[in-house]
């Protein structure tokens, strides 16, 4: 009984895109990101609540499924703004300026990295590498890339 209920916890949307996913993967367990990827898109983010559902409906272990939500950093297992600024961290990228970069718009939005803006509006997040150390200092906002970042960032980032 209890089964049921935590997976009824997930919206006949989320399951149904779930269930798209199933024929792609061999089992149940292949398809656990793409199940958090599609429950976080439809909520924002993956609460304890959501991850204990997912785990039920494709009949693996919440600790399992908490491994991997915890390995992907696009995976928030805590509240997100409705816009999430990654700022790239890695070498090229702080060579170039991104801590004071991220620094400034952390400043602007009155946030921590991590925290999400008094309005629900934005949250700023260190990220490992986006792959465009050509182009460093790169973020990445709402999935777009954004390249060739300058002290202009609050601008650049959220047009004001």
């Amino acid at each position: 009984m209890k089964a049921e209920t935590n997976t009824r916890s997930l919206s006949a949307a989320e399951i149904d895109e779930i269930n798209a996913e199933l024929p792609h993967y061999e089992d149940k367990s292949a398809v656990s990101i793409e199940a958090l990827k599609i429950v976080q898109k439809h909520r924002g983010w993956i609460s304890d609540d959501s991850l204990v559902a997912i785990a039920e409906y494709l009949k693996i272990s919440p600790a399992q499924l908490e491994g991997v939500a915890t390995f992907y950093n696009l995976i928030y297992r805590r509240p997100v703004g409705k816009n999430v600024i990654h700022v790239c961290d890695s070498v090229s990228c702080w060579m170039l300026g991104s801590d004071r970069l991220s620094e400034k718009l952390c400043r602007h939005l009155n946030v921590k990295p991590g925290e999400m803006s008094q309005d629900g509006e934005y949250t700023v997040l260190p990220i490992v590498c986006l792959g465009a150390c050509d182009r460093a200092p790169v973020a990445m906002v709402n999935g777009e890339l954004r390249p060739d970042l300058t002290d202009n960032i609050v601008k650049e980032l959220l047009g004001e």
